[in-house]
């Protein structure tokens, strides 16, 4: 069984990472589990740059295989904010009901394809000899105009799909892993780790 080091401290997201990457012959472990706390800057300009710092980053410190996603979603109504700074966004310690809340009152005079958005999710892959590798996965949708839903995490609650009539955390967890940018970018990558590992010699 081969290691895999997620490059991720979020509990939920380990969650559903794993119920996505199920049926590759890994022991994946998130940075809390494998013992790691690094300080990495994440000051690249693109999803993809700070997926590959991250993934970089830890795969030199341990010499093991690391994953890494850098996501966001990009508010069309507000200049596809907050984007790469998602997750800093309004502070990285505010909740995410003041966060959901704020885009609500940002969005308040948008109306139709005004409220566009999308989620965006890029997943890195660093292999211990210097081979780095991304994927991407997207999903198009609107801003709700109310927060709703008590699955999923971050900005789920104001994310409405459409072709489901809810927002992201209406949904059930498989639903939304079927659908999602992490789910569609992680199964992405998950072609590239079975390759990879069916044609590792000596394995």
């Amino acid at each position: 069984m081969h290691k895999v080091i997620f490059a991720t401290t979020n509990d939920g997201k380990m969650k559903e990472i794993r119920e996505i990457l199920k049926g590759l012959d890994i022991e994946l472990v998130s940075m809390k589990e494998a013992g790691l706390n690094p300080d990495i800057v994440e000051d690249g300009s693109t999803f993809e740059e700070n997926a590959i710092i991250k993934a970089r980053t830890v795969m030199e410190l341990t010499g093991e295989i690391v994953l890494a996603d850098d996501s966001g979603i990009e508010i069309d109504y507000m200049d596809k904010a907050p984007g790469v700074y998602s997750a800093r966004f309004l502070g990285e310690d505010t909740p995410y009901t003041v966060k959901n809340q704020y885009i609500l009152d940002q969005c308040k005079n948008a109306v139709g394809e005004e409220r566009s958005a999308r989620f965006v999710c890029v997943i890195a892959c660093a292999f211990p000899d210097g081979e780095v590798v991304t994927r991407r996965g997207t999903i198009e949708g609107y801003i709700a105009h109310e927060i709703s839903g008590s699955n999923g995490f971050g900005y789920d609650p104001i994310f409405y799909v459409p072709e489901y009539h809810c927002t992201t955390a209406d949904l059930q967890p498989e639903q939304k892993n079927q659908i999602s940018h992490r789910g569609k970018a992680l199964r992405a990558m998950k072609e590239v780790l079975s390759c990879h590992f069916n044609n590792s010699p000596g394995e």
